[in-house]
């Protein structure tokens, strides 16, 4: 048994060296931060703004490549068929880990085994907007409208945060809007603005602009207190839905297997990166809630009743078990 007993040490031993090296020589390519949504959005653009910080603490290039398709499955299955090493990351917005696992019925990748966390980064919430052509300026009247005049709401996709939200506002406060699906943030607002749609939920890094050019009008915001980019636009709480909150959060995940000693090296990165003051200037300006990420064992318990929150809506509005 003594024998059994230092050979298991040793194992252990050798096993935790060689995981301390591999993190020593991590990285020495450059490594892919693959986003699942299209260009111009929050997501890419908290990329795009923390890579040069992640270049600099991790001595070689970061690749931001968005991968598009599938309700974000797409670069889901690639990163988690992508070898274990710490290069191909995804930058996973909070459906690709929680409500897709629901809203599917064959998900081609597990979110809680194919993956393991690597740092929580922000939290996002959404504003509430409509075309100028819609004459309701509160939530009363802006329901009874819908119930006189047929109306539409554009979302980044069917069980995306944008359309989770606007189904729970819907089941709250009666109102009646047909959904319409697209791929991305920019598409989803372009309508709006061009008057084929109604209204959506964005996220206030693409609204600013556009309700101060009248363009749209925004009626409130999704997060418990109001956003710095939109300061005059209320919360929806404040509106008359007491405790109401849609904010989606963006984790960046490695693939399952990755070194232990690789993920924290890189959760150190990310950690450093969100904490710059620069970055958080230009985060907080754009409507974003950075986060100081917790350690593992948090992530995977935060995700966890994440899941089971958000997949309670996903089967009350009907959603639930697509192809």
């Amino acid at each position: 048994m003594r024998t059994i007993h230092r050979l298991a040490v040793l194992t252990c031993g050798a096993m935790l060296f060689a995981n301390l090296a591999q993190a020593q020589d991590y990285p020495n390519k450059p490594i892919t931060l693959v986003v699942p949504l299209g260009a111009g959005g929050a997501l890419d653009i908290i990329s795009r703004s923390i890579a040069p910080s992640l270049e600099a603490k991790l001595g070689k290039p970061i690749v931001v490549e968005n991968r598009l398709g599938g309700g974000t499955v797409i670069a889901a299955v690639s990163v988690a068929k992508a070898p274990a090493d710490g290069y191909q990351l995804l930058f996973s917005p909070s459906g690709t880990l929680t409500t897709n696992a629901t809203l599917y019925k064959k998900l081609p990748y597990d979110p809680e085994k194919d993956f393991v966390p690597v740092a929580l980064t922000a939290k996002i919430p959404f504003v509430l907007v409509v075309n100028p052509s819609v004459p309701a300026k509160t939530i009363p009247e802006l329901v009874a409208y819908s119930k006189a005049q047929p109306l539409s709401y554009g979302s980044t996709g069917t069980g995306a945060a944008p359309h989770l939200i606007m189904e729970l506002f819907k089941n709250l406060t009666g109102l009646q809007a047909m959904h319409i699906p697209y791929k991305g943030a920019v598409p989803a607002m372009t309508d709006v603005v061009g008057g084929h749609t109604h209204m959506t939920f964005a996220d206030p890094s693409i609204t600013r602009e556009l309700v101060d050019a009248g363009k749209i009008r925004a009626i409130g915001i999704s997060s418990l207190t109001r956003a710095a980019a939109v300061p005059d636009v209320p919360t929806i709480a404040e509106l008359g839905l007491p405790g109401f909150e849609g904010v989606s959060w963006h984790l960046v995940v490695a693939p399952t297997g990755t070194p232990d000693a690789v993920v924290e090296k890189l959760r150190g990165a990310f950690k450093s990166a969100i904490a710059d003051p620069e970055i958080q200037k230009k985060l907080v300006g754009m409507g974003v809630i950075p986060v100081d990420s917790p350690a593992k064992a948090d992530l995977v318990r935060f995700v966890a009743d994440e899941k089971t929150r958000w997949g309670k809506i996903v089967q009350q509005v009907g959603i639930a078990g697509t192809e």
